[in-house]
């Protein structure tokens, strides 16, 4: 019989798989960027991994990637298209619609898995996981110091070598609609030049082009119209400004050429960088999307976000993993199964802080010690028929060359199990 297997670029994640240890570093990134969050006073906001698909056709714009090759859509039983998520900003405000907070400030992070169709390559998968934060209701001016607060202390909390922060300002739609016009009747004479995804986009996102890879197309567009050109001087300021006070804890950049590749983001956007990565070297970025909320049919709600790539994320964070403090639990008589999980269970209840592993398998004692010893155990306490008859416990130290074993009766093993 044929075995299944799982889809290409969607991985299984555990602790012992043969991914290099990258499941574990994924799941301590994950931890860490939970408790940066909190100590920011953001709250958690969990939204549908299904959506339906024009939530993100009207967010994203038909001229993104995402809606035009990577999205992953489908007809459910009542012939309505739905999607798995591509991103997590549109779930959070059409969720804040629906529910009317669409007029209040908030301040939310998250985490879980996207979907988009792309070639699988290194830290970017078709099933992958994300984390975001979104600050709403507070207009432009405050809210992005504290957002690239964050991300300088996301970069320490992981330890993060060669890094930059690139910020940029789009200016409001006017400014990016004054600025767009004269960067098409500029390229236009280009247009054979152009490659055929730049040309779809002089027509639908001319924006996006100055993001191009294309050496040719930099080299027009360095005789073209500058953003910068475009912006008032607040604007100009506020990255100034932003640059001056965060550049004592983490290299900041202003990169007038930075753009993001959703049609929602106007005003301050930014992106995080590390040379560790290769040419894909982006692991996080946002921006800001004033106008998201009121395309999607809500009012108006000034608004800022970021998103964080958790596998490029994890393939570049310098972690220390605490070591846990781990108890082996081995009975070696099958008379004594229910009372020996009587007794572990009144055991963890004494002290949350030890991972007690007991031992569920079948084999001799010494084969119970072998994985005691794989998982780190730095005790085994051990029960068998003579330990049955004499109401005691045997504990073996694993970890101590000059102490061996020692017995003792249940009440001095609860004892024992508390001042670990």
């Amino acid at each position: 019989m044929k075995k299944i297997q799982s889809l290409t670029g969607m991985l299984d994640l555990f602790k012992d798989s043969d991914q290099h240890h990258s499941a574990e570093k994924i799941f301590r990134v994950e931890e860490i960027l939970k408790s940066t969050f909190t100590s920011f006073n953001f709250s958690e906001i969990r939204t549908p991994a299904l959506e339906e698909t024009d939530l993100f056709k009207r967010s994203a714009g038909d001229s993104s990637d995402i809606v035009n090759k990577e999205i992953y859509t489908f007809l459910d039983r009542n012939k309505k298209s739905i999607s798995l998520r591509p991103e997590g900003t549109a779930g959070v405000i059409r969720s804040i619609i629906e529910k009317k907070q669409d007029s209040l400030t908030n301040k939310f992070w998250y985490i879980g898995s996207m979907w988009r169709y792309e070639r699988p390559q290194r830290g970017r998968f078709r099933q992958f996981n994300q984390a975001g934060v979104e600050i709403l209701g507070y207009e432009e001016g405050v809210s992005e110091y504290e957002l690239i607060s964050l991300v300088c202390n996301i970069i320490q909390d992981l330890n993060l070598q060669d890094t930059t922060i690139k910020i940029n300002h789009l200016g409001d739609p006017n400014t990016k609609k004054n600025y767009c016009n004269d960067l098409v009747s500029y390229l236009t004479p280009f247009l054979n030049e152009l490659a055929e995804i730049e040309q779809e986009r002089l027509q639908k996102n001319p924006l996006k082009i100055l993001d191009s890879k294309s050496e040719r197309t930099q080299e027009i567009l360095k005789s073209g119209p500058i953003l910068k050109d475009y912006l008032p001087n607040n604007n100009i300021e506020l990255l100034k400004d932003i640059k001056k006070t965060f550049s004592s804890f983490c290299n900041i950049e202003i990169d007038h050429t930075l753009v993001r590749g959703l049609d929602y983001y106007s005003g301050f956007v930014f992106e995080a960088s590390s040379a560790n990565l290769g040419a894909q070297d982006s692991f996080l970025g946002g921006g800001r999307y004033d106008i998201l909320s009121e395309k999607l049919g809500g009012k108006y709600l000034p608004a800022i976000g970021l998103a964080i790539g958790i596998e490029r994320l994890a393939d570049i964070a310098n972690l220390s993993f605490k070591k846990e403090k781990v108890i082996s639990f081995i009975t070696i008589t099958s008379n004594l199964e229910p009372k020996a999980f009587k007794i572990a269970h009144q055991l963890r209840m004494l002290n949350k802080s030890v991972t007690l592993d007991v031992n569920l398998s079948s084999g001799s004692l010494k084969s119970k010690l072998r994985r005691a010893n794989k998982i780190g155990a730095s005790h085994a306490i051990i029960i068998g028929d003579s330990e049955l008859e004499n109401d005691s416990i045997l504990i073996k130290y694993l970890d101590d060359e000059l102490k061996s074993q020692d017995t003792v009766s249940y009440d001095e093993i609860s004892s024992f199990y508390k001042s670990l």
